[in-house]
């Protein structure tokens, strides 16, 4: 009797810490042009925003980075979402960040954790990841590595939320 009443509160403590919803860290971050924010309180005036960790040297996250440029003008048209950009590269790389993001021509919000102290808060362990953060900024979904035409998944996902 004893084991099944034990049994039956974890199964209600698993269901209720997979049903809650994570919130962004209040970790404080520089803008590629050296303006602090703090990721607690980042949003996008009430729609879905995505928060996409990258580092210079990363292929794949260059190649994602690349196809989401590519249409992101149209999710944003179709969706009003947004992507705020982290950059993961440690302080001798940083001086590489912006000429990436230039010669790139990404137009997203781009954010700096030199310290690696977002990426640890959230437990990042492969980039690129992608988390995908609902109106209220609570984290909905979240997704390592990269395949091409895997930036379909994140829209669909953002789609799902404005329903």
């Amino acid at each position: 009797m004893k084991q099944k009443i034990v049994f039956c509160v974890m199964l209600m403590l698993l269901a209720s810490v997979h049903t809650a919803q994570a919130q962004l860290p209040a970790v404080t971050l520089k803008t590629i042009d050296g303006h602090s924010v703090r990721v607690d309180t980042l949003s996008n005036n009430g729609k879905p925003f995505i928060v996409d960790f990258f580092a210079t040297w990363c292929k794949p996250c260059n190649r994602e980075l690349d196809a989401i440029s590519e249409v992101y003008e149209d999710w944003q048209a179709e969706t009003g979402v947004k992507i705020f950009a982290v950059s993961i590269d440690q302080a001798q790389n940083m001086n590489k960040v912006k000429p990436l993001v230039d010669n790139h021509g990404w137009d997203y919000d781009v954010l700096l954790d030199v310290n690696g102290e977002l990426k640890r808060a959230l437990g990042v362990q492969v980039i690129p990841y992608v988390m995908i953060c609902d109106g209220n900024g609570n984290i909905v979904f979240k997704h390592s590595g990269y395949t091409d035409g895997g930036e379909q998944e994140l829209i669909e996902k953002v789609r799902e939320l404005l329903r």
